[in-house]
């Protein structure tokens, strides 16, 4: 770390956290709680400068009216006991209804679609008129009421319970290279709405009303035989990875680089329902700009493509990294201007840019509170193929963020995300990147 910000480091075991309040058409009222408790120890330790803490537990809990609820477990201990060795134990169980699907091929490039009519009828420039056309009443078609709504048939709902377990280690003099293993076990259990009672427009009054749901886009696509997965199952993951980070400072750099490349390998062999191969590479470079008492330039760029003629769709909808993996494409981790899982396929690349300027800086107590803004520009692709990743057809997202750094460790962050289809608003513990 820096002069400057090791002389901010806290000694000691803390607490951070905030409470979690949230509210969804589909997944109602929610809340809960977000907290990390860091042992970050004594000055004296000869680590204390080079490690953003020794030990870091993280906890987070919340429920929902419509019976949705989360629980996550996360434990990382870097340079254990003084050794190269880093250990990471995650654990989850959840149950999310307010999935988003748009497709799973680089058709999701295109305008939005009504579920109904996914490979014809009109197309809608923005996300507020396409959701107006969802919930207008419409004749049911095969299997559906005699009058529908689209309203939640973008929509799924995921029951999930993960544990995975992670070592890295340190190689050379410096360290600055680390070479990873894992192995993950999930159990994934996956629901679409079909005939739920749902918010719906009267075409000819334009009163808003409710109706049974139609058939989802997510099933419409399984019985097409596009995509794969749709009951769920387990699914068991081995985990490889090799990096190069001279961060000076992880939560929150200042200066250095992170270079990644991640595999994902899952077969019937050691014992998933699934198979597939997963690779995600990525590079980010931070640079700290004599402007202000603290500016620095971010920049990240990932490449990610998934191996397997009958890879389940779920796995389209992320790309694994041991530093965090990325919801994409769209969201909060990629494309803040677009919804979250707006473009999926099989391949995929994205740039993000952002500057984090620091304005000023705070002490509570034994509490040290940083605030800065980061104005930012992300851009970003899809493709069925690899080989055809290109310039073409680049979906692209601007907007600014309020960044509040508390201890050093944990990031509050605040993003407002603008495209020519949507914007949004995201609110959350960590950075982007």
């Amino acid at each position: 770390m820096s002069d400057e910000d090791l002389s901010k480091k806290r000694e000691g075991t803390f607490v951070t956290g905030l409470p979690d309040i949230s509210s969804d058409p589909v997944t109602g009222f929610g809340f809960g709680v977000r907290t990390n408790i860091y042992w970050n120890g004594e000055k004296t330790n000869p680590l204390f400068a080079y490690t953003p803490y020794l030990v870091k537990l993280k906890a987070n809990a919340a429920y929902y009216t419509s019976n949705a609820r989360e629980i996550v477990l996360s434990l990382d201990v870097p340079y254990y006991k003084g050794t190269r060795w880093r250990f990471k134990v995650d654990a989850k169980a959840q149950q999310n209804p307010a999935n988003l699907y748009f497709g799973s091929s680089e058709a999701t490039l295109g305008e939005l679609r009504l579920p109904s009519t996914p490979n014809g009828g009109p197309t809608y420039s923005t996300y507020s008129s396409y959701d107006v056309a969802r919930k207008t009443l419409r004749a049911g078609g095969d299997g559906e009421a005699s009058v529908v709504t689209d309203a939640l048939s973008n929509r799924f709902k995921e029951t999930e319970y993960m544990l995975n377990l992670k070592a890295d280690y340190a190689l050379g003099a410096t360290g600055v290279w680390r070479i990873m293993g894992g192995y993950e076990i999930q159990h994934l259990r996956y629901e679409t709405f079909e005939g739920t009672e749902a918010e719906a427009i009267d075409p000819i009054t334009g009163n808003e009303t409710s109706a049974p749901n139609g058939t989802s886009l997510l099933r419409r696509d399984y019985l097409q035989g596009l995509i794969s997965g749709l009951h769920g199952g387990w699914v068991s993951i081995i985990q490889t990875a090799l990096m190069f980070d001279t961060r000076d400072y992880e939560p929150d750099p200042t200066r250095g680089v992170y270079l990644e490349i991640a595999n994902e390998f899952s077969n019937p062999i050691i014992g998933s329902q699934f198979e597939f191969n997963k690779l995600f590479i990525q590079g980010r470079m931070y640079t700290k700009i004599p402007v202000g008492p603290r500016t620095v330039l971010c920049s990240r760029i990932g490449i990610g493509n998934i191996f397997g003629s009958n890879a389940p769709f779920f796995e389209y909808q992320d790309q694994w990294s041991p530093d965090g993996s990325v919801n994409a494409l769209g969201g909060r981790q990629s494309l803040r201007g677009y919804r979250a899982n707006r473009f999926l396929a099989r391949s995929l690349a994205f740039v993000n840019v952002e500057l984090r300027v620091r304005l000023a800086e705070v002490l509570f107590g034994q509490q040290h509170f940083a605030f800065g803004v980061a104005p930012f520009f992300d851009a970003g692709t899809v493709r069925d193929d690899w080989r055809t990743l290109n310039f073409h057809d680049v979906k692209l997202s601007i907007g600014a963020g309020l960044r509040i750094a508390w201890n050093q460790s944990t990031i509050i962050s605040c993003d407002y995300g603008v495209s020519r289809e949507d914007r949004l608003f995201y609110f959350g513990i960590g950075q982007a990147f």
